[in-house]
């Protein structure tokens, strides 16, 4: 793979390189409408193709926040047309690299000393490149460890990333400006604190620890004395990247053990911990040899408030669901409905809400759940596709719902979509042995 011996870091290089991409995609449409001319029955199938390859091609050379929000879409499997989560994919472990003369400068810079001084063995090709750093493999004192190293310039390009792509949400969510900075303000945060490799090693040494008791989890050892704000040191875990795993011949059994693994891991740390590993994507877990998934990536973890947690997890209650009266009082304490609403506003977000969270919240309605069953994500797809054409969304404001929602509902999607690619059945309940 081609590698970066450089990475734009300057807010105007960054906004060019976005603007050429724009041009790109200007001239993809002037190209599919000139084609649809000719042949009226032509699909946005090409288009989209383009679109997403160009896309894409601007955010890897940039990295950082701008490439971490392809990341984020990737996992919207029913929202997005299936070019852009198959292109968009990609950047969960698969992007170009920097070279390894940026890599040796880059990793003086961050420790004050070159690789070769401070381990006994270190390759000078990644084995991983991803959004905001790539690993490498090393070794020191008999171990076999992964040096994962963070991009130049990432952290501090993460202000001015979202303010260029703010317009484009603002448009796409169909925020009011004025009302929307609790949720960028939210993404800024997050994002810094993943650039914050110390914050991340004490993030998983912490989870690590209290989830170390839950069956069938592994998890790496973190060296701090080898590692710094922008260098992360880790023993070497062996397996294969989930992403990559199921789309191997695996059986049901293990599909469902991992399944289940994955999903008593997240609801330990919901409802034990009151904080959770919010960025469940493929790339995040390995596969061992004996069918043991192992957690090899801490950087964005999400705290759960108690204002939130209540009646987030109330509302997940059918019964609840079904109470008009406690119902619209969840909606208040979590900002989907707010005072100022008129009553059309209300009538139709209590519909919409309702509609939503049935669906969403079926899993929790029953003993066990099957996440391969095709009927509940053909449910989700028409209801996304549904939304999606309403053009009386557009009309309405769509500043909804604590700033909480955000990292929360991109856990349980993440959650649900690697559930569904593993084909797992659950026991729902089955975590709260751990508690």
């Amino acid at each position: 793979m081609k590698t970066l011996d450089k990475i734009p870091t300057g807010k105007i290089e960054r906004a060019s390189k976005l603007f050429k991409t724009g041009v790109k995609i200007g001239g993809n449409y002037a190209k599919y409408y000139g084609k649809k001319i000719v042949n009226p029955e032509l699909t946005r199938d090409e288009l989209d193709n383009d679109n997403a390859g160009d896309i894409y091609d601007g955010l890897k050379s940039l990295k950082g926040s701008a490439l971490k929000v392809a990341q984020m879409l990737s996992m919207e499997k029913n929202l997005l047309p299936n070019a852009y989560v198959e292109k968009f994919s990609l950047s969960q472990f698969s992007v170009p690299p920097l070279s390894a003369p940026l890599v040796r400068k880059t990793f003086k810079k961050y420790l004050d000393k070159y690789p070769e001084e401070v381990f006994d063995t270190f390759e000078k090709d990644s084995v991983n490149a991803a959004s905001i750093g790539q690993v490498h493999r090393a070794t020191k004192d008999g171990k076999d460890l992964a040096v994962k190293i963070q991009y130049p310039g990432v952290a501090e390009s993460i202000s001015s990333d979202l303010a260029l792509v703010k317009p484009v949400a603002l448009r796409m969510f169909n925020l009011q400006g004025k009302d929307s900075d609790k949720y960028f303000k939210e993404v800024e945060d997050k994002l810094l604190e993943e650039t914050n490799y110390l914050l991340e090693i004490a993030q998983s040494q912490e989870i690590t620890n209290k989830c170390s008791h839950l069956a069938n989890l592994r998890f790496p050892n973190y060296y701090q004395s080898l590692s710094s704000e922008r260098i992360i040191t880790m023993d070497w875990m062996t397996g294969t990247h989930l992403g990559e795993f199921t789309k191997t011949n695996f059986s049901r059994e293990v599909g469902n053990t991992l399944g289940q693994t994955l999903w008593d891991f997240y609801m330990f740390q919901i409802h034990g911990l009151r904080k959770v590993h919010a960025d469940p994507h493929p790339g995040n877990f390995l596969v061992n040899t004996q069918g043991e998934l192992v957690v090899i990536d801490f950087g964005c973890i999400k705290e759960v408030p108690d204002d939130f947690y209540y009646p987030y997890f109330e509302l997940a209650k059918k019964e609840n669901i079904s109470n008009d009266v406690i119902f619209t009082e969840k909606l208040y304490q979590l900002e989907i409905l707010t005072p100022s609403d008129t009553e059309k506003e209300i009538t139709f977000f209590k519909h919409l809400f309702h509609e939503m969270l049935s669906l969403f919240t079926s899993p929790f309605h029953e003993e066990t759940f099957d996440f391969g069953n095709t009927d509940f994500w053909s449910k989700i797809a028409a209801l996304s596709e549904q939304y999606a054409s309403d053009k009386q969304i557009r009309k309405m404001n769509g500043n909804r719902g604590s700033k909480h929602f955000l990292y929360m509902n991109r856990t349980f999607f993440g959650l649900y979509n690697l559930l569904n690619d593993l084909k797992a059945e659950i026991q729902v309940n089955h975590f709260q042995k751990y508690l």
